[in-house]
């Protein structure tokens, strides 16, 4: 039972400390669409989508007017399209179109983001993969609401450096033909290594084969609860830290379980998990760099980040998995710089550069996020940030990703805006010296040797 102290902190923590759920997204599975005709494949898609998903953005507002709890975005997820239109699509022109399906379906039933236009290519690129990679520009470009992700390592497989090569160009030419709108369609493309089959958060959610035919998968945030927590224990020992946060995290995860539970029964559709991520936004007071500063230091990128955010992470999922019987997606601390102030703060004060940004991902969720670069950078560049990232995922059995957002026609010392949840961003600097022999080297690196454990 919930008693009225309980509600009362859960009314703080959501009218004066930015805690909301963040998404709930749901995943329908597309496998069952599948036909050899291609206007046949995009009438399937559109039907299942507004059939299975009509209710979720219904639904969503419902249980925000009754529980008062803010749920901020309705989301679904789809299977990778690489998958349900290898048999129809020849060219990525026939990909393209099923990119406008999508965002079609999604305008229909009403939510904000529409994930999965993806490829799993950890090992390899079929044909249809590829074409699917190559009508990523158009297809971000084209739609509003459709995002893409591609995985391309995992530590079972390795990492297919093909793949990343040619991602390279992508991200140059995504940039390119959303350059009026700074780049943004960049921000709806991740590159994943490891990527979760249940992830509920945008831009890399996919709904993977592993899952059901529809899934209720839920994202919670609460960086500003976390930060007025530990105000309270200003000077305590690490222990008095770690308890603080761990409970905290536990409360946080309690309100999106009953959203997930309340969503589930009302939609007729099964719960999947909870992630407990910390995910910030451009809000001030609602941010990861912030409670990393309430930790002990000056700023996000002094020396000790790196151990105050490991000890975050760890705090954060042992208190939530303490609060809810399925934990998944990726559940951690995001550090998303243009959606973090703080982040923001720190990167023009000169205390964080891309190099310490990657340390961080080593102990962190996810990885290199929404990162705003110079528009000159150049395709191998781009390519060999992505490899050094992809590389600590498949070492560290993690999840790790890269959002990067060359900005056609802006350079360092320039910021750009995006809007929204995807906040500002200054220009940051990248190491200008050439890795081009090596991302031009064909085929694979191999998994490393402690992936075998059969």
């Amino acid at each position: 039972m919930i008693n009225i102290l309980e509600a009362t902190e859960t009314v703080k923590m959501i009218t004066q400390e930015n805690l909301d759920v963040r998404t709930i997204t749901m995943g329908i599975s597309l496998l069952d669409c599948i036909s050899s005709d291609l206007t046949q494949l995009n009438e399937n898609i559109y039907s299942k989508i507004t059939t299975c998903a009509r209710d979720l953005v219904r639904v969503g507002h419902e249980i925000e007017r009754e529980y008062g709890i803010p749920i901020v975005n309705k989301r679904i997820s789809v299977t990778p399209i690489g998958l349900v239109g290898a048999s129809a699509c020849k060219t990525p022109e026939d990909f393209v179109s099923i990119a406008r399906t999508l965002d079609r379906a999604a305008k229909s039933v009403g939510v904000n983001f529409l994930g999965g236009f993806s490829a799993v290519v950890s090992k390899g690129m079929t044909p249809a993969e590829e074409n699917l990679i190559r009508a990523i520009p158009e297809a971000l470009a084209c739609t509003d609401y459709v995002c893409s992700s591609v995985n391309v390592g995992s530590t079972k497989t390795g990492i297919d450096m093909d793949a990343i090569r040619l991602l390279g160009e992508i991200i140059l030419q995504t940039a390119e033909l959303t350059k009026e709108k700074d780049s943004l369609g960049c921000a709806k493309l991740v590159v994943f290594c490891n990527a979760p089959d249940d992830n509920p958060f945008m831009a890399g959610a996919f709904h993977g084969v592993t899952e059901g035919d529809t899934v209720i998968n839920v994202g919670v945030s609460g960086p500003g609860v976390v930060k007025t927590a530990l105000e309270s224990v200003r000077g305590e020992s690490f222990e008095v830290l770690c308890e603080t946060i761990k409970k905290t995290a536990f409360k946080v995860t309690r309100v999106g379980q009953l959203v997930a539970q309340e969503a589930s029964r009302r939609l007729g559709v099964p719960f999947g998990i909870i992630d407990l991520s910390l995910a910030p936004t451009p809000a001030m007071g609602d941010s990861v760099a912030d409670i990393l500063c309430e930790i002990g230091l000056e700023y996000a990128g002094a020396p000790g980040t790196t151990a105050a955010l490991a000890l975050l992470n760890d705090q954060v999922k042992k208190g939530g998995v303490m609060a809810s019987s399925y934990v998944g997606g990726l559940s951690g601390a995001f550090i998303p710089v243009s959606e973090d102030q703080g982040m923001i703060d720190a990167v023009e004060a000169g205390a964080l550069h891309l190099e310490k940004l990657e340390a961080m991902t080593c102990v962190c969720s996810v990885g290199l996020d929404m990162i705003a670069i110079p528009g000159d950078t150049k395709a191998s560049t781009i390519s060999g940030i992505i490899a050094d990232e992809m590389a600590i995922g498949m070492v560290n059995a993690k999840t790790t990703a890269v959002r990067l957002i060359p900005v056609i026609g802006k350079g360092v010392g320039e910021s750009v805006e995006f809007g929204g949840l995807l906040g500002h961003a200054p220009i940051m600097a990248v190491n200008g010296f050439s890795c081009e022999d090596f991302i031009r080297r064909k085929g694979r690196i191999p998994a490393p040797i402690h992936s075998f454990k059969n």
